[in-house]
């Protein structure tokens, strides 16, 4: 399904980042893998014995090393903007601090690579990038305004890299999960009680996600398969929000 296509994954050293990673890999693709966390970067390159440009240990938060990894990667038929963080905080707590460390990863960084990838001319034309959302972008919790925000400004800024970009046939989707059970997840999970996880679990009808169900759909719009499709969001969360109707 992605024989021959080469896609760029951030994040890509855990949670659904990783799991596309693979994915991709199954589907006859080219992954090349940023991250921060180099020993878990050089793990990853041995198990599926990629080279050394495949690989760029990066802080996106970081204008010059995301310029690095314009300048230096090979040209792509796709991009999966996996990295993002949840920093919980009450809005009267909110300082600037919080703001900026968040939407820095979350927001800038997603906007300052793709602006970086297309300035250095590494983006094919029919190629296909994804951006991860969250249903909270249209399901709010308590706490969650800046990453909630962060979500809605991101599907935003995708359906605008869709119209300017659709001349070339390159096209721009959002997938935005529910609960799914990556390492941050699981930690949440520990730190709780069973009876109010349980409980929680109940309220999705097809239970929790897992990071493969996510990076099927994104395997999907990266392929061929939907090359008919731009500018859209798409929601999984296991029966959640409909079950809340």
């Amino acid at each position: 399904m992605l024989t021959g296509k080469h896609i760029l994954i951030t994040g890509a050293t855990s949670g659904i980042g990783e799991a596309t990673s693979k994915l991709i890999i199954h589907y006859g693709g080219t992954p090349y893998l940023q991250g921060r966390n180099e020993e878990k970067l050089r793990s990853l390159q041995q198990q599926y014995n990629l080279n050394e440009s495949q690989i760029f240990k990066a802080d996106l938060t970081d204008d010059n090393q995301i310029e690095n990894i314009a300048q230096n990667i090979s040209q792509l038929d796709g991009v999966v903007n996996a990295a993002g963080i949840v920093l919980p905080v009450p809005v009267k707590f909110i300082k600037r601090k919080h703001i900026d460390e968040l939407m820095s990863i979350n927001l800038n960084a997603q906007i300052l690579l793709t602006s970086s990838l297309f300035r250095n001319k590494k983006i094919n034309p029919k190629a296909s990038l994804v951006y991860i959302s969250s249903i909270s972008s249209k399901h709010p919790y308590f706490g969650g305004s800046l990453y909630v925000s962060s979500k809605a400004a991101i599907e935003a800024f995708s359906r605008s890299v869709a119209l300017e970009y659709a001349s070339k046939k390159i096209r721009a989707n959002v997938v935005a999960p529910g609960l799914v059970k990556t390492r941050i997840f699981e930690a949440t999970l520990n730190a709780s009680q069973k009876e109010e996880v349980e409980k929680y679990e109940k309220q999705y009808p097809l239970g929790f996600g897992e990071p493969e169900d996510v990076s099927e759909m994104i395997c999907f719009l990266l392929s061929e398969k939907s090359k008919w499709i731009t500018g859209q969001t798409f929601f999984m969360d296991g029966g959640l929000t409909l079950a809340s109707k």
